[in-house]
């Protein structure tokens, strides 16, 4: 039970990290909203809206920041043309960081650089998914593809890894902003943050949200102004809330341990009841108390630990075959034992064995020969 249980934890774990590093961890992504709140003589209701400058003010006035990235949304279906295929596909906008902050892996060609974004270039990255779809074995590099009546050149392939990704391509945010009449304003700013501790990454969040308040001309304290999620701040919690998991999984199989020793308890003295007889003559003949005390230990440690490796084993097993068996559980990814694991586990099945055999092995020790021999 135990090492099921901690095979189950360790699977919940990987599932939950796995949705987690679709995107960078250590990030922030920041949205407008909708003033609540009047300030500076301007009433309530009005709609943030940010610009290009909130890209470049962000990156100038803080250090902590490592990458970054701003987006203009295209909201419209976009109809994606090469030769005779036509296909529905999402344009998003995106800046040369994007490749981190998103997690991508660029299978060929490369992604949007800074050039593309100075010269608003119409370039397009295409995922797996696009390129099979349309190219086949066709290198797709070079060429163009027709998006909403307008051609893109294509100059590289991403893989990401959320699949839902894969049905995107992406195109400059100065090229967007351009062909789709969005001038200088942006919907979104992502920031990829330096190494630092949640509640560092804390401050900076309010520092940010302060700079945007000021810029837009809205009070600090009002929440729907403007939003940010703290990805780092999330997954730190997450991460912390999985070591209590562990924790109570453990308790859980130790307490089942526990259970497990009782009765072992209850065996060996019901052995040591029938063996008295036995125990009688040693002792009569010579044998210490120790002797008969390392004798019962060693019968009960024996027990234990070649049942408990047993269900070591069978734990181990059913652990491998789980995959296999239950269908796809996006929340049950790749549960394992791992070599930690599987010491601990024998570590406390030692423990077991020695607790087990301790009190029948103490009591045997306590039988007087004489009182023995009487023994029908």
């Amino acid at each position: 039970m135990l090492i099921i249980l901690l095979g189950s934890g360790i699977g919940l774990e990987n599932a939950t990290k796995g949705f987690f590093n679709r995107g960078a961890v250590n990030s922030m992504w920041i949205n407008p909203g909708t003033t609540s709140m009047s300030y500076a003589g301007l009433k309530p209701g009005r709609q943030i809206m940010f610009t290009d400058d909130d890209h470049t003010q962000t990156k100038i006035l803080n250090d902590e920041i490592e990458h970054i990235t701003s987006r203009f949304y295209i909201v419209f279906n976009t109809i994606l043309v090469y030769k005779n295929k036509t296909a529905d596909y999402e344009i998003q906008s995106a800046r040369p960081d994007d490749v981190f902050l998103e997690q991508m892996k660029i299978l060929s060609g490369r992604f949007i650089n800074k050039k593309d974004i100075e010269k608003g270039r119409k370039v397009v990255v295409i995922s797996p998914l696009v390129r099979d779809y349309f190219f086949g074995d066709e290198d797709p590099l070079g060429k163009y593809i027709v998006a909403n009546n307008l051609a893109f050149r294509i100059v590289g392939v991403f893989e990401d890894a959320s699949e839902l990704n894969h049905y995107r391509i992406y195109i400059p945010t100065t090229t967007a902003q351009n062909l789709y009449n969005g001038r200088n304003k942006i919907n979104q700013v992502a920031v990829g943050l330096k190494e630092m501790s949640v509640a560092e990454s804390k401050a900076l969040e309010e520092k940010i949200r302060r700079q945007f308040a000021k810029r837009h001309k809205f009070n600090p304290q009002d929440r729907n102004a403007m939003f940010i999620f703290n990805q780092w701040q999330y997954y730190k919690g997450m991460l912390n809330t999985f070591i209590g998991i562990k924790i109570f999984i453990w308790l859980i199989g130790i307490g089942t341990i526990i259970a497990g020793v009782v009765g072992v308890t209850n065996i060996m003295i019901i052995n040591v009841k029938e063996r008295t007889k036995e125990i009688g003559i040693r002792k009569a003949i010579g044998a210490t108390p120790a002797s008969i005390i390392k004798t019962i230990m060693f019968e009960a440690l024996l027990i234990t630990t070649f049942f408990g490796y047993l269900g070591l084993l069978f734990g181990t097993i059913l652990i491998e075959l789980m995959p296999k068996v239950l269908p796809d559980i996006e929340l049950l990814k790749d549960p394992q034992v791992n070599m930690p694991t599987a010491i601990g586990a024998t570590i406390l099945l030692i423990i077991a064995g020695v607790v087990a055999g301790y009190f029948p092995a103490k009591n045997a020790a306590k039988i007087k020969p004489i009182i023995a021999l009487r023994e029908d």
